[in-house]
């Protein structure tokens, strides 16, 4: 048997609505982290401290296991920069690069909500 009609599945997450383009879309970059990182990785490809260091509350395994499902989404790379136990170097693929464009949406969307929200708030 082949894969199931509710790919993509390049990281084991199955997209749990058949055909459905925003659980596919919410289940590549969906969660507390992803667009996070992606953000960091746009402005240039880190070394996974680095990105530790940017994305303060996330812990080394989260990041790890995020970090594992986007490679695995084909939306960041992992390249070694030498022989183990060399760090690793991450990046946005080409692919990874067309999520800016809702990376940018939802801060800018963010922005507005907070500037909303401390407008709303009694003093």
């Amino acid at each position: 048997m082949g894969e199931p009609k509710n790919a993509p599945r390049g990281n084991g997450r199955p997209n749990p609505v058949t055909g459905c383009p925003l659980t596919a879309a919410l289940a590549a970059v969906g969660g507390k982290w992803k667009l996070i990182i992606v953000y960091w990785l746009a402005e240039s490809p880190r070394h996974f401290a680095a990105l530790r260091q940017a994305v303060p509350g996330i812990s080394q395994k989260v990041l790890a296991e995020q970090l594992r499902e986007l490679v695995d989404d084909g939306i960041v790379a992992r390249q070694p920069t030498g022989e183990a136990p060399a760090p690793v170097e991450y990046s946005l693929t080409t692919y990874g690069k067309t999520v800016l464009p809702l990376v940018e949406e939802a801060r800018a969307w963010g922005r507005a909500h907070l500037s909303r929200a401390t407008r709303e708030s009694p003093a």
